[in-house]
């Protein structure tokens, strides 16, 4: 009975997809895959990963930051946590984009060593000097928004991993003399990837979807050329279908990489498979009788 249900409301849905006129197939298709719209799904994809990669990074700085026994480093770290854990990320990315108001006298961000001119140092000793509005803008506005969110997560996920490895392995790599910050890199951290890396596929395919918030800043993401053409022919619905195939496509293929990723760090735990080896009977002391 329950299968007969489902059938009849999946048939009442692929007639809705096929007869109704308000989905403009062809107008759909003609315009999703328009060189803009090509440009902007590399730009998403270029968010995503060097979001995920700056996240990663600072996330697993962070997560090591939270388990120093310094209070002031574990306080520090919190606070980044806390702050960009408790902020949406429309709103960060809104933020970001505005934040050039603050240089308005100046227009520049530089940094480097302090009183360079005095010491004659070349550019007077500026390391980093860039335009406020260039930096804090569009793309660099986005990317730096959405990485630094991820970071927050990433380090407690990370430190979760940490954690969940044995306190053991910590003693013993001490034992032989160990620096803490080497234990980290070489006995805990490469067991903790087992419970990091689960979560950190789902933040990836996450990012993915929220590169989609970069088009309030405004950055030319797929979104935002979809939506563009949604808005400049006043067809905004068959621009939001294709953008949910769009992000429907792109997923599928991180989810499919996600779960080769996941089989690869979680053998020597269970079979290739990923499932228990179910033990074999034992042989009766007399041998294989019959034989």
């Amino acid at each position: 009975m329950g299968m007969a249900v489902l059938a009849v409301i999946v048939t009442m849905f692929v007639h809705m997809l096929v007869t109704n006129d308000a989905f403009e197939w062809s107008f759909m298709w003609h315009n999703m895959f328009r060189p803009p719209v090509l440009r902007g799904a590399r730009t998403t994809l270029e968010l995503t990963v060097l979001a995920m990669l700056i996240g990663v990074a600072f996330g697993i700085v962070l997560a090591v930051m939270r388990l120093s026994p310094n209070p002031v480093i574990r306080g520090t770290a919190w606070a980044y946590t806390w702050f960009f854990r408790a902020v949406p990320r429309l709103v960060l990315c809104i933020l970001f984009g505005n934040l050039g108001i603050l240089f308005q006298k100046t227009s520049r961000i530089n940094f480097g060593v302090p009183l360079g001119n005095l010491l004659g140092l070349p550019h007077g000793g500026r390391i980093f000097d860039t335009d406020a509005n260039t930096l804090l803008a569009g793309f660099s506005a986005g990317l730096l928004a959405l990485a630094m969110s991820e970071a927050a997560y990433m380090a407690e996920i990370v430190r979760a991993g940490i954690l969940a490895v044995d306190a053991g392995q910590n003693e013993a790599a001490q034992a032989l003399g160990m620096s803490r910050m080497l234990t980290m890199r070489r006995i805990v951290l490469p067991q903790a990837m087992r419970v990091i890396l689960p979560p950190t596929g789902n933040e990836t395919i996450a990012m993915l979807k929220d590169t989609s918030l970069v088009a309030f800043v405004p950055a030319y993401e797929l979104f935002f050329q979809l939506e563009a053409v949604g808005s400049r022919t006043f067809k905004v619905f068959p621009m939001l279908v294709a953008a949910t195939l769009w992000y429907l496509a792109m997923t599928s293929v991180l989810l499919v990489g996600q779960h080769f990723l996941e089989k690869r760090f979680s053998r020597g735990v269970a079979g290739r498979t990923g499932k228990t080896r179910k033990p074999k009977p034992p042989v009766p002391a007399g041998g294989m009788g019959g034989m």
